[in-house]
């Protein structure tokens, strides 16, 4: 690297500009004659000149300086003089610096549909190169990260990249260098992020998810419903799939002994659910739940699952605690859900269904469903 910054210019055969070549004589006088006119004024004008000329430079930063459009070597830290009029410079922090990968949806290699982002730690190791190479050095890393991250998850199951996503982020991290090195830049660290499981695999048995658990806690509640609706016993459900969900209402069925049509729907799974409560689910599940659910008339009705403490409590009204998950949905959606009328995997990605809080905490409901059984 000492050669090129020597040559008072950048010579990468890969990196330099057309016009960064050797200076012919001719160039290289009108050059010398400016900046000895420059050096001049700056004595003549001094010490008013000074405030403009002299820049200091901390310790953490470096300043690089484009004389007649020629980059000079980085300057700093300590104080800089630059000529005026024909000294122009741009300063580059060295310190790390992070920044996140926006979580997106991604299909992996065995169907599942996944929500995934990143966080990433990066520093400057040359200058010159940082400010040669790349107009936006941000943008450039960001879009190679998330880049990288795609191509990588694209190619394992689901079981792989939640069982491994230490060595996945280390490989991530040297396939980013590998790009990133060529601009001065290097990344530090990468840690891979799991956000949540959309859709479980489709060619492998699906486990726990918010989809399964949701539809097996209808399908406890509302059995003897379901099986006046269809006329006998229900069959067993198909493994949960991505499907295209109607968004227009559909009429609610009569959902016969299992929920009367004056009560609330939230009302008979209150009910339902409260003699399962016992201090073995508390333990195991520590989670406090809050569902909204908006009536017809435009109000909107809120009910708690508290298994926090004690045997747990299921009421009406708002919890003692703040909620770790909140579910909020139309009651006609809550029907029509429990009617097995709409999947909750559509709902949650149409946004009839909405989840706020930790997914993770959301499914262990599952732990609810066993209890039931």
């Amino acid at each position: 690297m000492d050669w090129l910054l020597k040559s008072n210019g950048c010579c990468l055969a890969e990196t330099r500009p057309c016009g960064d070549a050797p200076q012919s004589w001719p160039s290289y006088l009108c050059h010398g004659l400016i900046s000895f006119l420059g050096f001049l004024l700056l004595l003549i004008t001094f010490p008013i000149s000074g405030w403009f000329a002299l820049k200091i430079v901390p310790t953490y930063e470096r300043m690089i300086v484009f004389r007649l459009g020629r980059i000079r070597t980085p300057q700093g830290p300590g104080m800089v003089l630059l000529l005026p009029f024909i000294d122009s410079f741009q300063r580059v922090d060295l310190r790390t610096r992070a920044f996140n990968v926006p979580p997106c949806k991604l299909a992996s290699k065995d169907g599942a549909v996944l929500s995934v982002g990143a966080d990433v730690q990066f520093r400057i190791w040359d200058p010159v190169l940082s400010v040669m190479t790349v107009k936006d050095l941000n943008m450039a890393t960001r879009m190679t990260a998330q880049n990288a991250m795609t191509k990588a998850l694209l190619k394992r199951p689901l079981r792989e990249i939640q069982m491994e996503k230490l060595k996945i982020s280390d490989q991530l991290l040297l396939e980013i260098n590998d790009v990133t090195r060529a601009w001065g830049l290097e990344v530090d660290r990468v840690e891979l992020a799991v956000e949540a499981v959309l859709q479980p695999p489709q060619d492998s048995p699906a486990g726990p998810s918010l989809d399964s658990t949701l539809q097996q806690l209808a399908l406890h509640f509302l059995g003897g419903g379901l099986s006046s609706v269809a006329g006998g016993a229900s069959p067993p459900g198909p493994a949960d799939t991505l499907e295209m969900v109607s968004e227009v209402e559909q009429p609610v069925p009569h959902v016969g002994a299992g929920l009367s049509p004056k009560q609330p729907v939230a009302e008979g799974l209150l009910n339902a659910l409260q003699p399962s409560l016992s201090e073995a689910l508390v333990s195991q599940v520590g989670a406090c739940y809050q569902f909204n659910v908006i009536l017809p008339s435009g109000t909107q009705s809120i009910y708690f699952l508290d298994l926090t403490t004690g045997h747990g409590r299921v009421g009406h009204g708002v919890p003692d605690g703040t909620p770790d998950v909140v579910v909020e949905m139309a009651e006609a959606d809550l029907r029509a859900l429990l009617c097995r009328e709409l999947r909750p995997l559509g709902a949650y990605m149409s946004g009839r269904l909405k989840v706020k809080g930790d997914l993770a905490v959301a499914m262990k409901l599952e732990a609810v469903l066993r209890a039931l059984k």
